[in-house]
């Protein structure tokens, strides 16, 4: 039907989705895919590198999920870790920046994140989080981890989280469950 017929008829088109919602759909469509917990090093291709789909960490459910929106994190984080090497933490014992690694670490994402002018709140009210938003939490371990908000949200109206803590991608009521350290929307304004 075309759009002039829908306005004709009172009808009004529906809005695109939002990035936020592309975002939680991406990710959302790695369940039931990924399957299993790897963090370990691989030597990938660079660009558009990835280890197996079955497989990954929390921050590979991200990088994933904003490729299949054309945003290749594994060339934006390198590339900026090449510009300002010195902004990025130096936990690992690189002496420079590494492709199949740079954005398969959390510390790295929340570093470029927070230098694109990404940063929210940090908060513990359920209503201060959009689909699509990135949580950072410090389990209780004390390891950092990484997941996307999804558009879902239990009785109380908490939203559920996409990430891969261990057993595969996976949409859970975990937002609250561990300390927040940091909150990001990318593309800012997104």
């Amino acid at each position: 039907m075309s759009l002039l017929l829908l306005l004709l008829l009172g009808a009004t088109p529906a809005a695109p989705p939002s990035t936020g919602e592309r975002l939680v759909a991406a990710a959302r469509a790695q369940v039931g895919v990924t399957t299993s917990y790897d963090g370990a090093y691989r030597r990938i291709a660079y660009p558009a590198g990835d280890v197996p789909a079955q497989t990954g960490a929390c921050t590979d459910v991200v990088v994933r999920a904003y490729r299949h929106l054309g945003i290749d994190l594994q060339v934006l984080v390198h590339e900026d870790m090449k510009a300002a090497w010195s902004a990025y933490p130096k936990l690992w014992r690189l002496s420079r920046p590494d492709p199949s690694i740079d954005h398969r670490r959390v510390p790295n994402l929340v570093t470029f994140f927070r230098r694109l002018g990404a940063t929210l709140p940090v908060s513990r009210r359920a209503a201060d989080f959009s689909p699509g938003d990135i949580v950072v939490w410090r389990l209780t371990s004390g390891v950092p981890h990484i997941g996307f908000v999804s558009d879902r949200r239990t009785p109380q109206g908490t939203p559920l989280v996409i990430h891969n803590i261990g057993s595969g991608a996976r949409e859970e009521d975990v937002l609250f469950s561990y300390v927040i350290t940091g909150h990001f929307r990318y593309p800012p304004g997104a």
